[in-house]
């Protein structure tokens, strides 16, 4: 699913255009998003693919839905 992902102020916010959804980022499994799964305040998990670190953004990316309503 295609999603894009920026930085407000310290933290992440993810924009579902799909679904018309933009909602933070609270979870993540690994220090940064990339390369493991983070959860949204919807209660919505993605596996984000492996980026930089650094990796500029705003950035769309292809993430994979793993658990949310509508799966």
């Amino acid at each position: 699913m295609k999603v894009m992902l920026r930085k407000v102020g310290e933290k992440y916010e993810i924009y579902v255009p799909k679904k018309d959804l933009e909602e933070l980022v609270v979870e993540s499994e690994k220090e940064g998003i990339w390369g493991g799964t983070i959860r949204i305040a919807n209660g919505w998990t993605f596996a984000m693919p492996d980026m930089p670190p650094d990796t500029r953004l705003p950035i769309t990316v292809d993430a994979r839905k793993l658990s949310g309503d509508d799966d």
